[in-house]
């Protein structure tokens, strides 16, 4: 024992003293700053290589899932131009793609002159002059639908009406033969997601498509058929198979129009009287098959043949009634066809004139359910009268100004560039002026933008207190707001009106000592209409935006001075303690007496105690 103290005496005086046991290896002993550090350290070094390993992991799936979609793309695409080619090859059998190399010579001084006068290309989207004759398209189009089928049936063709009857023909001929050689050869088309606006490629595109061959044999003049043959409007059938051009001007001029739902109702009630027009075509070819007058049943020959006939179809298809008994096998099928024929396109045409009318008045349903439900629900908890006049105002006034309650729901169904494009067009140049905002990102001030929000207020609304807590900033759209002051807030001191911006300073302001404190009351004068951007909107957007963050935080330090401070100190001490309570009330007379008897009574008593403890002093009386 007495060895083994002595080794290990020199072990502690000298630590790489030799044993004869196995010596562990030394661990420095490090302070607690540098352990710390070290492990901080150690910790960063897991993380980063963590964090790689995981970014290239992420890179390989994203090169995977790529490489992934390419394929599938091409597969895609493959299969599309595989069908395509299916497809165009069936057609070829049916419709031979028509070569016009002789009418491009013959029409080519035309061409050049209108390219001075309309373009070489033309946008179908949103050029308004196509749309114009897209109109007169459509008119020559219902000028065939409509009088070939009434030349066809009843007796027009005289040698009166004859030569009327070529000119308008050649009048609506002329206007299709404008259109395939002036207009669709300029469309612009799209073609992978690039816009194509060479004139030589989309005539490449018209002339290859199904339309062109439609249109071409709609203006086959087999009407030169009538110089050998009689006069008669069946050469003129083959018009009617341009049905495409009547809907692409239905489609293009619905899209231009603020109020769709008016043409849609229009453009239903002309199918309605085109179905009657048929049928009323259809019961006077019955009628001459039965022989006029033959019957009670058949049109008796008097008056106006096509009013007459046109009044049957409308009781027949129509089911009104009161039609003369069917007589004849063939009255009674027609009148049973006609029935069955009425019923179902009737009732076909008047879903959709319902679907129309109310989907034109959705929005005005939804505003009328939401206040309904909302009136209900204050007349359950017996709301004051006072107030449910007001929220009735706000209801009414924000319809009548916006046409719906949240214009959030409208914009959120946009893409972002069409949300960006519209929030720049309406506030980024009153961004741009704000002071607080100068120099800052432009992109930062873009997506304020995407995270203001609309409210309106009423007459007399506070949009702001003294003394509240200050979390937004307000934009005003329209109307104005006045910052009021003195007894019953009876004193005006400013007017802002739209375009101005006020409470931008409590964004950057902090909870300590007050700092986001309104200052003032801010009050709408009149309907006002407020955009609003939160604090907590602002702080997630700067952290994107580092730079902006310190010339936001420099600008708010210098308009905070500029302002003064937001809650001046004053020199009184803080009040502590039992001080709260106020000042102690004075002890009455009698009682002090008492206390002072107790007192003297007490002290006495101790006088005495601390006789009889001290010890005895002889006192020298010399």
């Amino acid at each position: 024992l007495k060895e083994r103290k002595e080794l290990f005496m020199d072990k502690v005086i000298d630590p790489y003293a030799t044993s004869p046991e196995i010596t562990p290896p030394v661990t420095p002993i490090l302070k607690k700053e540098d352990y710390i550090r070290l492990k901080e350290e150690e910790r960063i070094a897991k993380e980063e290589a963590d964090k790689k390993k995981a970014e290239e992991a992420a890179k390989k799936a994203e090169e995977k899932k790529k490489k992934d979609e390419e394929k599938r793309l091409e597969a895609e695409k493959k299969a599309e131009e595989e069908r395509l080619a299916e497809e165009a090859r069936k057609k070829a059998k049916i419709l031979p793609e028509i070569h016009c190399s002789c009418f491009d010579a013959l029409f080519h001084p035309i061409e050049t002159k209108m390219d001075s006068i309309l373009g070489t290309t033309i946008d179908p989207f949103t050029d308004r002059r196509y749309i114009a004759w897209l109109a007169l398209v459509a008119i020559a189009y219902n000028y065939n639908a409509w009088l070939i089928t009434a030349r066809l049936t009843f007796p027009y063709h005289d040698p009166a009406w004859n030569h009327r009857w070529v000119f308008f023909d050649i009048l609506s001929d002329l206007v299709t033969v404008i259109d395939i050689v002036v207009w669709q050869p300029r469309l612009q088309f799209v073609k992978a997601g690039d816009i194509i606006k060479e004139r030589a490629l989309t005539k490449v595109h018209y002339r290859k498509s199904q339309r062109f061959k439609t249109d071409i044999i709609s203006v086959l003049p087999f009407d030169l058929l009538c110089l050998h043959f009689e006069f008669s409007a069946v050469y003129r059938l083959n018009r009617c198979i341009r049905i495409e051009s009547f809907f692409e001007f239905s489609f293009r001029f619905e899209s231009i129009l603020a109020k769709a739902y008016i043409w849609r109702v229009t453009r239903t009630t002309g199918y309605l009287l085109f179905a009657l027009h048929v049928n009323a075509c259809a019961f006077y070819v019955a009628s001459v098959h039965q022989g006029l007058a033959s019957t009670t049943w058949v049109y008796d020959g008097e008056g106006s043949a096509y009013i007459r006939c046109y009044y049957f179809a409308v009781r027949s298809l129509i089911n009104i009634g009161g039609l003369p008994e069917p007589v004849t096998v063939f009255e009674i099928v027609f009148q049973m066809a006609n029935f069955f024929i009425g019923v179902f396109v009737f009732s076909s045409l008047i879903g959709q004139m319902r679907d129309v009318i109310g989907a034109a008045t959705a929005a005005q349903t939804y505003f009328r359910a939401s206040m309904d439900g909302c009136v209900d629900y204050m007349n359950t908890y017996t709301i004051p009268k006072y107030v449910q006049n007001r929220v009735r105002t706000w209801y009414n006034y924000t319809w009548a100004a916006q046409g719906m309650l949240d214009e959030s729901e409208l914009l959120d169904k946009m893409p972002l560039v069409m949300r960006t494009a519209i929030a720049v067009d309406i506030n980024l140049v009153t961004f741009e002026k704000i002071a607080l905002f100068q120099g800052c990102d432009r992109q930062m001030l873009v997506d304020m933008l995407l995270r203001l929000k609309s409210i309106i207020y009423l007459p007399g609304d506070f949009v702001v207190k003294k003394g509240d807590i200050g979390k937004e900033m307000y934009i005003i759209k329209s109307g104005a707001v006045q910052v009021v002051g003195g007894p019953d807030n009876s004193i005006i001191f400013v007017t802002l009106k739209a375009g101005c911006v006020f409470g931008e300073i409590s964004l950057l302001q902090s909870a300590k000592d007050g700092g986001n404190r309104r200052t003032a009351n801010v009050k709408a004068h009149g309907f006002a209409n407020l955009f609003v951007l939160e604090k907590k909107d602002l702080f997630d957007i700067l952290v994107h935006y580092p730079e902006s963050q310190k010339v936001l935080a420099r600008k708010g330090r210098k308009l905070i001075k500029a302002k003064g401070p937001a809650a001046a100190k004053t020199n009184e001490e803080k009040v502590k303690g039992l001080a709260l309570f106020g000042q102690k009330p004075p002890t009455p007379k009698l009682l002090k007496a008492f206390g002072n008897l107790r007192k003297g009574a007490v002290k006495d008593k101790a006088k005495v105690r601390h006789l009889q403890t001290e010890p005895f002093k002889p006192v020298d009386l010399l």
